[in-house]
């Protein structure tokens, strides 16, 4: 059996536009799967380190924003990301609303570049199929108190969506 890996996902907000990383090629990562992808910020939770200390750090890592700038950073829920072709996922999502009149954006850092997308927009993006189901609990009419949900891929194609 595969172990999970911890890591944290955050959507930030501004008004009706949404910050995205574009995930890069660099010399470390050339065969990840993510680049050219659309990717809220986040990462690997370090040992110690609970998942609401790891996503103020990571955005203060990649963004330069510091918490003190979003308001109602909120826990709204958790994927299990299952993968035949790669490491299995526990992923802590989080929401918040950038309050700073500093924008981030234009951008850039270890994992690519900062840019904001209008919520109408999210779903035309280069994104990955299971980030849709994700996007329909987070931004769309279902939104509400927090979720679960299981999202099974078989190298990038999603086999299975389970929602809890």
């Amino acid at each position: 059996m595969k172990e999970y890996k911890l890591t944290t996902l955050c959507y930030l907000t501004k008004g009706e536009d949404i910050l995205f990383i574009v995930k890069g090629a660099t010399q470390k990562n050339l065969s990840n799967m993510n680049v050219g992808k659309y990717l809220g910020v986040g990462g690997h939770i370090e040992d110690g380190e609970s998942s609401y200390e790891c996503i103020v750090r990571e955005i203060r890592e990649e963004t330069g924003i510091s918490a003190q700038s979003v308001k109602d950073l909120k826990l709204k829920g958790v994927a299990f990301f299952i993968n035949d072709m790669c490491d299995n996922e526990i992923m802590y999502i989080y929401k918040g609303e950038y309050v700073s009149d500093v924008d981030p954006c234009p951008g850039t850092c270890d994992e690519g570049v900062l840019t904001w997308v209008n919520k109408s927009r999210i779903y035309d993006l280069p994104i990955w199929e299971g980030d849709r189901e994700i996007f329909r609990l987070l931004f769309g009419r279902e939104t509400g108190g927090t979720f679960e949900i299981k999202l099974t891929y078989h190298g990038d194609d999603l086999i299975s969506v389970e929602t809890y």
